[in-house]
């Protein structure tokens, strides 16, 4: 994806679900002790964003606390209050103010697991946006703009039609045109009036898709999410695993991938693992690069990768060392292995199976992290492939 920016509506009070969550904005529910916005980070931050806005209102406190001013997955996140209720539509005007680029919008009460490159293509020549659609269920009157159909990828809209609104849209700049500094709503105001114009396209997407809008997605959604989050993971050191180890590698120019690796991290996506990084890189604290440029080439390598739609969940990182010529970075701890603290780190921050999970280094020290973390281990071998494959099977 070409310079896109993530943008996700956090505004709402839930009036529907309120007894259930009591004094918190809607996106902040808790479940499987993960807040339900964190569940969308996570699942999006993967993909190849410029910025993460989240577009606050009803005790945004909270959720600028909790998440403004942070990166995730190499992204920043930035948070953006509304002074009063201005709907789907109208949220999107403080955004004007910004240097956005082209976005995806999606809810913070809802996950469609769609691959969000798949709904960028789906944009066709002179329009403004594309909908992820999804088939149309009982719950189609809580949901906003259904009996929708797409006919030559332009959505249209029928009396009877076996789409509806999925809550995920590609939007060109070209849609603050459309936005007003007042109360509008996208899927009332704004969307109808250009699907009759022809100027929305449109993809339908059979995958993952949960909304705790209501009581009875609310008391549901504990599970759900548990069944669909929750799965293996595999931990990856990344000099002399990922890539050929020529000591302090810092630049994308002499970032080279190991044999077998792009196909293995394909297989293990295909099987359903999350991917994570856990990297010493004592040549920040030596003085040798920047956390600067350790950002820069995971970043370069974030877009390289995702060209092969090959996607990393979360890298962990250890700038420290005790003999560090940079004070601040100067010390020891706990993340930098043979410590774990980056594994444990990623143990409570995901749902992990963690008996089917494995980890994969080429120093004593990895050896050593998973032993204390109490997860498998295995030296890199040759071919990256046929060992995740061998291991996974």
């Amino acid at each position: 994806m070409n310079k896109i920016d993530l943008v996700i509506l956090a505004g709402g009070k839930g009036t529907r679900i309120k007894r259930l969550l009591p004094n918190k904005p809607k996106p902040m529910a808790q479940f499987n002790k993960k807040i339900f916005i964190e569940y969308i980070i996570q699942n999006f931050s993967k993909y190849d964003f410029e910025n993460i806005y989240i577009l606050t209102g009803y005790k945004s406190e909270i959720i600028f606390k909790k998440f403004h001013n942070k990166k995730y997955n190499f992204t920043n996140i930035t948070c953006v209050k509304e002074k009063k209720p201005m709907g789907t539509g109208g949220a999107l005007y403080k955004l004007k103010k910004k240097k956005i680029n082209n976005f995806i919008l999606v809810n913070g009460d809802t996950i469609f697991d769609i691959n969000l490159n798949s709904l960028v293509k789906s944009i066709k020549k002179n329009c403004i946006a594309s909908i992820a659609l999804i088939k149309n269920n009982e719950n189609k009157k809580n949901k906003k703009l259904n009996n929708l159909d797409i006919k030559d990828g332009i959505i249209v809209k029928k009396g009877k039609a076996k789409f509806m609104n999925g809550g995920i849209y590609y939007l060109t700049k070209d849609i603050f045109k459309y936005v007003k500094n007042k109360y509008l709503s996208l899927e009332k105001d704004i969307f109808p009036k250009l699907i009759n114009t022809n100027k929305i396209s449109g993809k339908s997407f059979k995958d993952f898709f949960i909304d705790i809008g209501t009581p009875h997605d609310f008391k549901r959604a504990k599970n759900v999410l548990l069944n669909y989050f929750k799965k293996p993971a595999a931990f990856l050191d990344r000099d002399g695993v990922i890539n050929q180890d020529y000591g302090y590698i810092y630049k994308s120019k002499d970032f080279i991938f190991r044999k077998g690796v792009l196909k293995g991290l394909k297989y293990l996506i295909k099987k359903n693992y999350y991917l994570f990084v856990v990297t010493n890189q004592a040549g920040i604290a030596k003085n040798i690069f920047k956390e600067k440029d350790f950002f820069n080439l995971h970043k370069n390598l974030k877009k390289k990768l995702a060209l092969k739609n090959i996607y990393f969940d979360e890298v962990q990182f250890c700038p420290f060392h005790p003999k560090g010529k940079i004070k601040k970075y100067k010390k020891k701890s706990s993340l930098r292995k043979p410590g774990n603290k980056m594994i444990r780190n990623l143990m409570s921050n995901w749902l992990i199976i963690k008996n089917k999970s494995f980890m994969i280094g080429d120093k004593l020290s990895d050896q050593q992290c998973a032993f204390k973390s109490k997860i498998k281990f295995e030296y890199a071998r040759e071919n990256f492939f046929k060992q995740v494959e061998k291991i996974v099977n």
